[in-house]
């Protein structure tokens, strides 16, 4: 069953219990990782736990937990729920005080939901997605895995109004990420995607991608790409921890190659898949 969890008790999703005062919901000061679990076993949970330190730091956020905290709490919740295939998501933020900018003297709070995985429709694996090209118009910080994603949200909307799956963000003339993807073309055997920078996110997929091209002897090149570029590409994918990989197969109306997902991608998922079987 779905189960939730905040400050040390564990709630049913429906429950209120976010006071007024949480800084999380005045000011989205926090960060947050979703994890995917694979029959019982969280996938890549040190690179999320990582991740998830890097971010607090970066917002000053103290943290009060250590990893292998973190990893039995997740643990135990995961455990609680029943589920052995699901999503978690974690939410750490600033605290409850009386709303002002200046940083409160307050414990943080900890926030956590387990809930089935969103799975991705075999079709749509199958046939691939499409998506829209939308100016990035995000902050200069998006390394950080913060809970203000409110650009992310209107270019997400934007692609599904238009009936796409996803919004590829462009800044100053270049690809840099999906709206919760990273983004990725094939070009003559080569895997291409946009180097790590303060405007993109380090995927946890995204490493496993790198390390499937190793083991596929596929070459993996962080360069800069353009729209045309990706346009012309022979293949065109993204990552995420819901979606895993995920072919694209047309952007803003035109087709990829000849509109179908490619054999490169497939043998990346298949390969991502083995890496999955061997999480321990």
């Amino acid at each position: 069953m779905s189960i939730g969890y905040f400050n040390g008790e564990y709630i049913q999703l429906d429950q209120p219990v976010v006071p007024i005062d949480e800084r999380g919901h005045q000011f989205g000061d926090g960060v947050y990782e979703v994890i995917r679990v694979y029959n019982g076993k969280p996938f890549m949970l040190d690179e999320h736990l990582q991740r998830l330190i890097t971010s607090a730091g970066a917002i000053k956020l103290q943290m009060e937990k250590s990893p292998e905290e973190f990893k039995a709490l997740i643990l135990e919740c995961v455990q609680k729920s029943n589920l052995l295939d699901c999503d978690v998501y974690l939410q750490i933020t600033r605290g409850i005080a009386v709303r002002k900018h200046l940083f409160p003297q307050a414990p943080l709070s900890v926030s956590m939901t387990v809930r089935p995985a969103r799975m991705i429709e075999k079709s749509l694996r199958e046939n691939g997605v499409t998506a829209i090209f939308h100016a990035d118009e995000r902050w200069a910080n998006c390394y950080i895995k913060s809970l203000n994603l409110l650009p992310n949200i209107l270019a997400k909307q934007t692609a599904h109004e238009r009936g796409c799956f996803e919004a590829i963000l462009v800044k100053d003339g270049y690809v840099t990420e999906g709206t919760s993807s990273n983004v990725y073309m094939i070009k003559d055997g080569a895997v291409y995607t946009t180097p790590l920078s303060k405007q993109i996110l380090s995927g946890i997929t995204r490493m496993a991608v790198e390390k499937v091209t190793h083991s596929l002897g596929i070459p993996f090149i962080e360069k800069m790409f353009t729209p045309d570029d990706l346009l012309a590409a022979n293949e065109v994918f993204i990552t995420s921890t819901s979606s895993e990989i995920l072919p694209i197969v047309k952007v803003d109306d035109k087709d990829i190659n000849d509109g179908k997902p490619g054999d490169l991608t497939l043998r990346m998922y298949q390969e991502f898949q083995k890496l999955i079987g061997e999480n321990k």
